[in-house]
């Protein structure tokens, strides 16, 4: 994931501004990293679905605080994107937001899935490491993309 699928915004201009020029009334917000989501959740940007594993940068450390989202749990080994995952995926697509997938394992790669299976109005987004964030709206060349990106991993 060296290159963003998305806009790159740097991290010295990630501001509430700048990520809702990215954002509709409506926009299904889907946040992949522990750092991201905290980020949205302090900029009261509340994500639909977070997908966090309680790590940053490889250092463990607090999940985000959030009440009333639904919480699931899956295994997920680095460098992996599992069925089980995937599944998950689907199902918290289905739920009344907002859902949080907690990882035990890695979900940098989760990004992947969540880009072919989100809805039409989803925009994503994920920490590019010592970059910035980086903000993918759902489209079907995007899932296009993803989906050639997977098929090239199994």
């Amino acid at each position: 994931m060296k290159i963003p699928l998305g806009i790159l915004i740097p991290e010295n201009q990630t501001s509430k501004n700048e990520i809702q020029k990215y954002l509709s009334e409506n926009s299904y917000i889907i946040t992949v990293g522990d750092r991201t989501t905290e980020k949205m959740i302090d900029f009261d940007l509340i994500p639909s679905l977070q997908i966090i594993d309680g790590q940053e940068k490889r250092e463990k450390r607090i999940p985000p605080k959030l009440k009333n989202a639904i919480e699931l749990t899956v295994d997920n080994p680095p460098a992996e994107i599992t069925s089980q995952s995937i599944s998950v995926i689907k199902k918290a697509f289905t739920m009344k937001s907002p859902v949080r997938i907690f990882v035990n394992g890695e979900e940098d790669l989760l990004v992947l899935p969540v880009c072919v299976h989100a809805p039409e109005n989803a925009v994503v987004l994920y920490g590019q490491p010592h970059e910035g964030l980086v903000i993918v709206k759902i489209t079907p060349e995007i899932r296009n993309k993803v989906q050639t990106l997977l098929d090239l991993m199994e």
